[in-house]
């Protein structure tokens, strides 16, 4: 992926993922990252910044990754933003949960750093950008 100008926005309540998650998106040529430890968070930076990308992962104190998509998809400015999952929950009900409320694609922890770059790239390419 060749140095993409688009803002990412990790929003993940453990602080050593969301670091390993923006190490992995510095290596493959993102440099505009924002990061958020919560729902509530991510929905602040949102207002403030553009964001072209979101990665949340499913399990977070006072909002889940879901709850945070369905207000992400509810909300006219933010709803055609792409959001990406990350989450230990890979039962096939988390899954189609997270389809139906609009989610871009879904990746299974533990990951590695090739399968996040490869769903991002299918993020995008679905998108056209």
């Amino acid at each position: 992926m060749e140095n993409p100008k688009k803002n990412v926005l990790v929003v993940d309540d453990v602080e050593i993922t969301r670091k390993i998650i923006c190490k992995i998106l510095k290596r493959i040529g993102f440099d505009s990252i924002f990061e958020a430890d919560d729902g509530p968070a991510a929905l602040s930076l949102l207002r403030e910044f553009p964001i072209d990308l979101i990665i949340t992962d499913w399990n977070m104190p006072q909002m889940s990754g879901l709850e945070l998509l369905q207000k992400i998809r509810a909300h006219p400015e933010h709803q055609h933003i792409p959001v990406l999952m990350i989450t230990a929950e890979g039962q096939e009900e988390y899954i189609l949960a997270a389809v139906k409320a609009g989610v871009d694609n879904y990746v299974v922890k533990p990951f590695r750093a090739e399968t996040l770059k490869e769903q991002i790239e299918t993020v995008f390419k679905k998108l056209g950008a």
